[in-house]
């Protein structure tokens, strides 16, 4: 179990289109592309951090009501080594344009059936797009 100092709590976001694509970001001087979101402040319930971090980062709005709670998942952090993230995963539908801001240098929509051919955070990679396609063959 990682001592609490050596870990970050975040918020992040399942965030699909009306294709079922999700969007992936990366961070400025970063490599490995994530899922968007970000840390949450101590006096923030979850949801409401990851509406200010979509916000901030990529010029999205939501009404967190909307954000339906899937899982938590910890995994090694992707920038920040020797700390483990551990976050609270929403699943989150829009159909506007989303736009890079604050630290987000690159943002891509991605077929979460199949790997993308792009490095991608462990949290992304082990858990949440794995997660993601259960439940899509569970629907099927």
């Amino acid at each position: 179990m990682p001592t609490p100092s050596r870990t970050i709590h975040i918020a992040a976001a399942l965030l699909l289109n009306a294709q079922g694509q999700t969007l992936l970001v990366r961070k400025r001087g970063t490599t490995a592309f994530m899922q968007p979101g970000g840390k949450i402040e101590a006096h923030e319930l979850p949801v409401h951090a990851l509406a200010r971090e979509l916000e901030e980062e990529l010029g999205l709005e939501i009404d967190p009501a909307q954000a339906i709670f899937l899982s938590s998942f910890s995994a090694p952090a992707a920038n920040e080594p020797g700390f483990i993230v551990h976050a609270q995963i929403f699943q989150l539908t829009i159909d506007s344009e989303v736009c890079p801001a604050a630290e987000i240098e690159e943002v891509i929509w991605v077929d979460p059936a199949i790997d993308p051919a792009l490095e991608l955070a462990p949290l992304t990679r082990e858990h949440i797009l794995p997660f993601y396609r259960r439940s899509l063959t569970a629907l099927a």
